[in-house]
């Protein structure tokens, strides 16, 4: 047995965040929005690298529909368990600038939350809707810089709709919080998480 990991799936409302999770449990799409109704939990076993891992997923948005990250609308963070999570996927739409305005508070909050010497939580910054690849509001380039080194988070483009790079976002990030207490910088973790691991769902 490998252990256990508490995942939390996080961004703003309607860039895909139930859509990524459903697609890597299920291998399903909906094809119509619906928002997501409070916060959910997904409590699947993970095979990855021959051990098995009890995953705990949480979706949900931290400041719900209509607030601003940051703003006195913020919950307390306790209540959304940013404080013990053991790693983050901060999700924006590539062709919604807000949304990554909203992943950015978000990466701040959760940094403001972590308790003085608790282990860092390793954080990645999804990119969804990349089969709208033509409208998106930024090159992928400079944004995935940005990210890595402004932020010192991994950072990865996925479709939803057409499950593309789903399973390696999930993939890269639990072999990341596997490896957290390594001393090396959080983004090259993650990028030397790229090479070929099996990872599949029990």
């Amino acid at each position: 047995m490998g252990g256990s990991l508490r995942v939390a799936v996080l961004g703003a409302p309607g860039v895909g965040k139930t859509a990524i999770i459903r697609q890597f449990l299920f291998g399903d799409y909906p094809e119509r929005h619906r928002p997501t109704d409070g916060p959910r939990l997904y409590r699947p076993a993970v095979l990855l690298d021959g051990a098995v891992y009890d995953l705990s997923i949480r979706d949900g948005d931290v400041a719900g529909p209509g607030s601003s990250p940051g703003g006195p609308e913020w919950p307390d963070a306790k209540d959304w368990s940013l404080q013990d999570t053991d790693a983050f996927v901060l999700v924006y739409d590539i062709c919604s600038p807000d949304s990554f305005d909203y992943v950015k508070a978000l990466r701040q909050r959760i940094a403001e939350t972590r308790p003085a010497g608790a282990p860092e939580a390793p954080i990645l910054v999804v990119g969804n809707k990349r089969d709208r690849q033509r409208l998106r509001f930024g090159p992928r380039r400079a944004l995935a810089a940005l990210v890595r080194r402004g932020w010192r988070c991994g950072y990865l483009e996925c479709s939803a709709k057409y499950n593309w790079h789903v399973l390696r976002l999930f993939r890269e990030l639990l072999r990341c919080a596997l490896v957290r207490a390594r001393p090396a910088h959080p983004a090259l973790r993650l990028q030397g998480a790229l090479h070929p691991a099996r990872c599949s769902l029990m």
